[in-house]
């Protein structure tokens, strides 16, 4: 175990609860992390009564309130448990749950959501509340998704190109916290990258020189910084980018993507394809935003 006494507190790892097995499960996997990345706990249940005050009776808020401490209780005695010596912290908030969860992690924090819940905060079907979450948050998502398997001991992360460098990074500190391997994996959408069929005949080669000599230089910078980190470089074209990261989720413990660009589609955080991983993919899915500012410290 990490040890928590020594230096100052990094920001905490922060999991949604709402009393669902998903959440659970991502409260456990959350715990796992915050060990493995040096990091205390912050388990969060909001109750969302302020936004209904107008319609509960004053015993009913007592009641929900009464019951979100016991969930909160019960989950950080189950972490307590696996986990001796954790830093473990709880939250009850009376606010909405998005609005929660973004209030309750610092901009050097992680955020942890399951990607299913009872609906409520109490939907984390990544169409509601977690969509929510991880659409706008401003510091590290993580849906937990997939299932138990044996773990590969490999980080995965998206890089498209040299502007992905700062989530490669983050990627990089992640696998060095978890004594794992980073496999940088570039997909190539060619249908994307080109306007018709004859100027991807005659410019395919130029293109993808292109692009791996971006990616082939992340990974240069990566290997400098992160000396004793293995990595591996991976680039595949597709007609579907999302597809192949899908695929390669079955053989990673965590898959980092980096956000959009630019504000549009869904929100800040999520395109096409990262909203396509969240929903589909085979591991957990980390999003780091855009405009995250970098730490020093594992993340």
């Amino acid at each position: 175990m990490k040890d928590f006494t020594r230096g100052p507190e990094p920001g905490p790892v922060v999991v949604g609860i709402d009393g669902s097995q998903q959440a659970r499960t991502a409260a456990l996997w959350a715990a796992d992390e915050a060990v493995r990345r040096g990091r205390p706990l912050r388990l969060v249940h909001a109750t969302d009564t302020d936004g209904r005050e107008a319609f509960l009776h004053e015993s009913d808020v007592l009641r929900i309130s009464g019951e979100g401490r016991e969930l909160l209780d019960g989950t950080a005695a189950a972490v307590e448990e696996r986990h001796r010596g954790l830093p473990v912290t709880t939250e009850l908030s009376h606010s909405a749950p998005a609005a929660s969860l973004h209030a309750a992690v610092p901009g050097d924090g992680v955020l942890v959501v399951g990607h299913r819940g009872l609906g409520g905060f109490t939907s984390l079907l990544l169409g509601s509340v977690g969509l929510k979450v991880a659409a706008g948050a401003g510091t590290a998502v993580i849906v937990v998704r997939g299932t138990a398997a044996a773990e590969t001991n490999t980080v995965l992360v998206a890089v498209r190109d040299e502007h992905d460098l700062v989530c490669a990074r983050h990627a990089a500190r992640t696998a060095d916290a978890r004594k794992s391997a980073l496999r940088i994996l570039h997909v190539w959408n060619v249908l994307q990258s080109v306007g018709s069929v004859a100027t991807m005949l005659d410019g395919m080669d130029d293109i993808a020189q292109g692009r791996m000599g971006s990616v082939a230089a992340v990974a240069d910078v990566i290997r400098d910084e992160f000396p004793e980190l293995t990595v591996h470089v991976d680039a595949e074209s597709s007609m579907s980018v999302a597809a192949v990261l899908i695929e390669a989720s079955h053989h990673a413990d965590l898959l980092v993507m980096g956000g959009r660009r630019s504000p549009g589609y869904i929100g800040p955080t999520l395109g096409r394809v990262t909203h396509t991983l969240i929903h589909h993919a085979h591991c957990p899915v980390e999003l780091v935003p855009r405009h995250q500012p970098r730490h020093g410290s594992s993340s």
